[in-house]
């Protein structure tokens, strides 16, 4: 038997992988595309690769007896759409937006949300049936710091670069996402003040509570579609042999998160569900390479990784996806 699943806010980036993903999951069954712009219409007249593989149209009708709802909705949207609308008490819901990543904003009337990380807390996902699903690049970040905040290794600033592709910005168009702004350009943003920096904070600190230096995080846009790479560089006192023993150890049984011994790019996970880490020492300095594919790892297939996790089923389910190398 398959789970009844719906989506709400169909028409963006990560509702557009969600379906592909659903469609070609085994346990899945798509009841319904939530879209108030485009409902009636097909939703390969939106999502055009999806031509021949469904013939669904978006709907504005709920079904509010769903096994899994995933919200796609811009951030604080979320929170108005569940205060408006009730589903059935078995209905598991996992948000995409940012409305319920930071502890103080987790509880919505008797529903209460698990940060969805699973290199953090897999065990509260799988019995939780609230999920708030991390940001993009506040995955790749953390996924890069964690082993040593959970060692309590970090004793000093951490400085972070990151790039990410044009689809990080959404679909609506703006001065910076037009074609003849982003081609050969580069560019940053939100210099030190980045949204997803109070998810990264709150996570080191659960698990180094004396953490008490800065997180310096500066984002930028690259003039690419998709995908997100960060250098993150701090202080560490030991050899490069024991970082790599701490990060192997802390990420041996994670799913899709892999520490190489040799140069990380952008290619080798973007179109799969992958982070890839690695590790060099420069003088004092641990440099930490981290990569994603900012639609999947950072949103929709992440959103997928928790489902499973939720149902007790294989957590790489429907995501052994090959990177586009060539």
């Amino acid at each position: 038997m398959k789970l009844e699943v719906g989506i709400i806010g169909g028409a963006g980036y990560t509702a557009g992988e969600l379906i592909r993903l659903l469609l070609n999951h085994p346990k899945t069954n798509i009841n319904f595309v939530y879209s108030t712009s485009n409902a009636g219409n097909k939703i390969y007249k939106v999502h055009q690769d999806l031509i021949g593989s469904t013939e669904m149209e978006f709907t504005q009708e709920i079904n509010v007896d769903v096994d899994v709802l995933f919200l796609c909705l811009g951030h604080g949207n979320s929170t108005a759409f569940l205060k408006e609308n009730s589903f059935s008490e078995n209905t598991k819901i996992i948000d995409l937006s940012n409305d319920f990543r930071l502890t103080a904003d987790r509880i919505l009337d008797d529903k209460e949300f698990v940060y969805g990380l699973p290199e953090l807390q897999k065990e509260a996902i799988k019995n939780t049936k609230y999920i708030a699903n991390p940001g993009c690049f506040a995955t790749a970040l953390q996924l890069a710091i964690l082993p040593l905040a959970a060692n309590g290794l970090l004793k000093n600033d951490v400085h972070i670069n990151a790039v990410t592709g044009a689809t990080g910005a959404g679909t609506s168009l703006s001065k910076t996402t037009h074609f003849t702004w982003r081609d050969n350009n580069f560019s940053h943003y939100k210099a030190f003040a980045h949204q997803h920096l109070g998810e990264i904070n709150q996570t080191v600190h659960q698990l180094q509570s004396d953490f008490n230096s800065e997180i310096n995080f500066m984002p930028n846009r690259g003039n690419f579609s998709r995908g997100i790479f960060a250098t993150t560089y701090t202080k560490f006192e030991g050899s490069i042999e024991n970082a790599q023993k701490i990060y192997k150890t802390f990420y041996k049984d994670a799913a899709f998160t892999f520490v190489s011994d040799d140069p990380i790019h952008m290619k080798q996970v973007v179109n799969t569900n992958k982070c890839l880490v690695q590790l060099e020492k420069h003088g004092n300095k641990l440099l930490i390479t981290s990569t994603i594919d900012n639609l999947l790892k950072g949103a929709s297939g992440q959103a997928i990784q928790n489902m499973n996790l939720m149902y007790g089923f294989e957590e790489n389910l429907g995501l052994n996806l090959k990177a586009n190398y060539f």
